[in-house]
């Protein structure tokens, strides 16, 4: 069995169907949840303890990094929960052939664009 195998993949030159790209944004959203989500928690319980410390998480939350982060936490919600209602019907025999499944990856990807972009706006 003599194969050529390739001595250096280069990632970037591999054309990824957009069903892979929903999936490791998937992953990716799952992630930064996990890491913002003690940021986010820790505002809410400031902004909750009184009028005094409202008035100063509101203070904090109007520096642009830290909008950043509650902007970047809000998008990953609104990917992954927009991905997990789709691995869930498809988990339910809805949507499974190729097409079915390329459609609704391409979907879901330009729909959490254009609500983190509203969210965006809000936000800012």
């Amino acid at each position: 069995m003599n194969k050529k195998r390739p001595i250096n993949l280069d990632l970037s030159s591999l054309k990824f169907p957009p069903m892979a790209i929903a999936s490791i944004l998937h992953r990716i959203s799952g992630v930064l949840i996990f890491l913002l989500f003690p940021f986010v928690l820790f505002i809410l319980g400031c902004s909750l303890q009184s009028e005094e410390s409202f008035a100063q998480t509101k203070i904090i939350l109007a520096n642009p990094y830290y909008k950043f982060m509650l902007w970047a936490f809000g998008a990953s919600m609104i990917y992954h929960v927009i991905a997990g209602i789709r691995h869930l019907i498809m988990d339910m025999g809805f949507g499974e052939s190729l097409r079915a499944g390329r459609m609704s990856a391409v979907s879901i990807i330009v729909l959490a664009v254009i609500l983190a972009i509203f969210l965006g706006i809000w936000i800012w």
